[in-house]
């Protein structure tokens, strides 16, 4: 059982993740409103000012905004329906027993495993690599030689 005193260590422990976590999240919805009331154009940035609700009515009004609302929900529900039945079924095949039982399940499971290295491999051959990298290009933009990161 936990005292009073380990529980609050463990409040003052987790605060600052969850700081950060609720910035995280909020900054950019706060950022997506702020932008939502606004008149803005990446191309033409000298244009641009409080519109208020104007872009919302010009938004609702749309035709197109209710047939991309149904579609959406199309698409999200059938998702949901295949992978969620899909799954299901998939794990009550898996639970049966059958001959090869135990290999069934490593081939079903091994995505799981196999992603992190394939991830590592792209961002240490694509990102990092001293001559076709990323930020060998990003380098060699700014006059500087490129570092061989992993040499």
């Amino acid at each position: 059982m936990a005292t009073q005193q380990t529980r609050s260590l463990a409040r003052f422990m987790m605060a600052p993740s969850v700081v950060l976590l609720f910035v995280w999240m909020i900054v950019p919805l706060v950022i997506t409103i702020w932008f939502s009331f606004q008149q803005y154009n990446p191309l033409n940035p000298i244009r641009d000012g409080f519109v208020g609700f104007s872009n919302y009515a010009l938004f609702y009004s749309n035709p197109a905004f209710l047939q991309s609302i149904l579609n959406t929900l199309t698409l999200v529900v059938s998702v949901l329906l295949i992978t969620v039945i899909g799954g299901i079924l998939l794990a009550l095949l898996i639970d049966q027993p059958m001959w090869g039982q135990g290999i069934v399940r490593i081939l079903v499971i091994s995505p799981f495993f196999v992603m992190p290295p394939v991830a590592a491999l792209v961002w240490k051959n694509m990102i990092m690599h001293p001559q076709y990298g990323v930020f060998a290009d990003i380098a060699r933009i700014f006059g500087a030689q490129p570092i061989d990161w992993f040499g």
